[in-house]
């Protein structure tokens, strides 16, 4: 999963509209997110914050990772258990929920961007073409042999045999066997960075990325051929609602498909966030990107997360935060 990186500062952002906003200038870019139960949330910040709601967005938190480096993406296994990765090959987990983390050892010094877990099978990606692999639950962690330097952005996997891998270069790499082994996939059509690879069952899945990019597999990523996109942007993430309709994250705009990823439409958004993730939460989507989070109504129209209003990391304690007001 490609992260959009930023300069834009918590005073600035709480100056030019409701999102993310914070009475000191300490900076925050949203990279990712996850619902690991419902109605709860946890936003992470690059530079080190856990932001927090158990109520699907109504209130928010702010923990304090304690994390010496920068962060880029975010899994949580369960409500407590969950794992940060970034630069330097830096990763760290939790098993109370975000309070506290510790470091696991990877022995690497590539950034690391993507986590994905099957049960206690857990994967990381990164630069120069590194995939670790734990098959513990993360506890420990052992190199898998991927045959590109690439950086690999995206990671999914079906099961714990089935997955597949996406990156600069129009890199795409599978696995039948966990990654005891990855296989390089040739595509003419992939001509740009990819950045998110989805799949909907054995057979069918799609990769987006740079220059508005759409590939579509029908033979389980075997082969890949490009799709109509309606935007030359970059595309930063896919998924799909329990409607079977697609969602495709792009700079200043939502790519929808109400034919199951057949076609692909522009749906305009107002608020310009660079939003780069989907994270489904209670049966719908959210959508976040540097700048703030999107939250899909029930007639499919996206419209900004008023109330994500982060205090001051460094002194959680445990308190909400107050809805956020629009600016006069």
């Amino acid at each position: 999963m490609l992260k959009w990186l930023g300069v834009s500062s918590l005073l600035v952002l709480s100056m030019i509209g409701p999102g993310i906003a914070r009475a000191q200038d300490r900076t925050c870019w949203l990279l990712d997110g996850v619902s690991p139960a419902p109605s709860l949330v946890y936003f992470l910040c690059e530079q080190g914050a856990l932001l927090v709601t158990t109520d699907a967005g109504a209130t928010w938190s702010s923990r304090d990772m304690k994390v010496n480096g920068h962060l880029r993406d975010i899994y949580f296994l369960d409500a407590n258990r969950g794992f940060a990765a970034g630069d330097a090959g830096l990763l760290v987990a939790t098993s109370d929920g975000g309070k506290t983390w510790e470091t696991r050892k990877t022995d690497l010094k590539e950034n690391l961007v993507a986590i994905y877990f099957v049960g206690q099978s857990g994967w990381v990606s990164g630069y120069d073409g590194v995939i670790i692999h734990s098959s513990d639950g993360g506890k420990t962690w052992a190199p898998q042999q991927t045959g590109t330097k690439e950086s690999l952005e995206g990671l999914f996997f079906l099961d714990a045999d089935h997955g597949w891998a996406v990156g600069w270069a129009g890199t795409i790499l599978r696995t039948i066997n966990g990654g005891k082994t990855w296989q390089l996939v040739k595509c003419d059509a992939a001509q740009w960075s990819l950045s998110s690879v989805f799949f909907r069952d054995a057979q069918n899945g799609w990769i987006v990325g740079f220059g508005g990019t759409i590939l579509r597999s029908h033979d389980g990523g075997a082969t890949w051929a490009a799709q109509t996109s309606p935007a030359k942007t970059r595309l930063g993430a896919i998924a799909f609602d329990k409607q079977n309709r697609g969602w495709i994250t792009a700079d200043d705009s939502i790519l929808e498909s109400d034919d199951g990823g057949e076609t692909w439409k522009t749906i305009k958004i107002t608020d310009r966030v660079f939003l780069s993730q989907f994270i489904p939460v209670n049966g719908t989507l959210w959508a976040i990107g540097q700048l703030g989070a999107l939250q899909q109504t029930a007639d499919l129209k996206w419209k900004r997360m008023a109330t994500l209003v982060v205090d001051d990391p460094s002194k959680d304690t445990g308190a909400t935060v107050p809805a956020a007001s629009k600016p006069n």
